[in-house]
């Protein structure tokens, strides 16, 4: 994986780098007199993944202008295939989102990225796994003698493995099956596996749509220190020094989006569905409804980062060997720029 990132940061480092502070828009603003107004800065803005509920904010943002009102102009792009942190690392794009989990690589070993987490989309991990109601797969030791659908993860496996023996079990009795699981509903009714790694916000309430029966269990809830932050948003380290003041703008104007979706979120889900009218809109709207308590819940703010949590989970990796040297702590993450 570290060479994969290596070789695509060498190949983008031969391009134009879009890290520094946005460009001025091609032409300027105009009002409803034609006449122009100020200059917007370029930003752009890579997914993890498809859009959805854990986006929403910054549709919202979009949709309401509050980008436009901080002197942006922010563009939404598909993630490449290695990922937003590569493309936000090579200055392909000054923001992205990214896992506090997947971005172990970025801090650790001898191809770190330059990348920092300057918000918690959500605030606590609302991942954990799923299963038919009444297949005993209840707590994490019920996943043994069953079959689990595993994406073959260092730090996915120790995980499971650390809460299955914590549960009682043992890890070998797993079965585990290589898979990408795109349709949880069918890869479970089919009996193709028994449990699925989800995050609940989406595929959870997806089942619940589906009129899916299941029980679920919340990582968090057997471990704090896996109480990590599932999705957050990242900045390219040198957009961050040159162009602070447009950075805080920046995630100003996302703050109020998430913000604005916390207090209306059936309106917000209608603007997510707008974006991506493929989206199922029973799916969008009960999920932001279920997001609304969970972007925020007990933080000071939206967006804030616990440092004491962010860097339990990195000392977690260390002391059960996933990761040979220890990240120091405060290591990736800054709340400089959304405060």
């Amino acid at each position: 994986m570290r060479k994969r990132i290596f070789a695509v940061l060498m190949t983008l480092a031969l391009v134009v780098s879009l890290a520094a502070c946005g460009k001025t828009e091609t032409g300027k603003e105009k009002n409803t007199n034609g006449e122009e107004t100020k200059e917007l800065k370029e930003v752009t803005f890579v997914l993890d993944w498809t859009p959805n509920t854990n986006h929403t904010g910054v549709y919202v943002a979009l949709e309401k202008g509050y980008y436009k009102e901080a002197g942006l102009k922010v563009k939404v792009v598909q993630p490449p295939e290695d990922g937003a942190a590569v493309l936000v690392a090579s200055g392909g794009a000054q923001f992205g989102v990214d896992f506090q989990d997947y971005l172990v690589p970025a801090f650790s070993g001898d191809n770190q990225l330059p990348v920092t987490a300057v918000a918690g989309i959500i605030q606590h991990n609302t991942s954990g796994i799923v299963s038919l109601k009444g297949n005993g797969i209840t707590s994490p030791k019920g996943m043994c003698g069953k079959k689990y659908a595993t994406w073959e993860l260092e730090i996915e496996q120790a995980m499971l493995k650390y809460l299955v023996e914590k549960d009682g079990g043992k890890f070998e009795d797993v079965t585990l099956i290589p898979s990408t699981v795109t349709d949880v509903a069918s890869a479970l009714q089919t009996k193709e596996v028994d449990d699925v790694w989800i995050y609940y916000a989406w595929d959870g309430i997806a089942l619940e749509q589906q009129g899916v029966e299941n029980d679920f269990f919340f990582f968090k809830d057997y471990d704090e220190a896996l109480d990590y932050y599932s999705p957050v948003i990242i900045a390219n380290n040198d957009y961050l020094k040159e162009c602070p003041e447009e950075a805080k703008a920046f995630l100003a104007a996302t703050k109020k989006g998430y913000e604005f979706a916390m207090e209306n979120p059936e309106e917000a889900a209608d603007i997510l569905v707008k974006a991506a009218p493929e989206l199922d809109k029973d799916i969008v709207v009960k999920s932001q409804e279920w997001l609304k308590d969970q972007y925020q819940a007990d933080a000071p703010s939206w967006g804030v980062i616990d440092e004491k949590r962010w860097d339990a989970f990195y000392d977690w990796l260390y002391d059960n060997g996933v990761v040979k040297e220890q990240i120091p702590h405060g290591t990736g993450f800054s709340n400089d720029y959304i405060q």
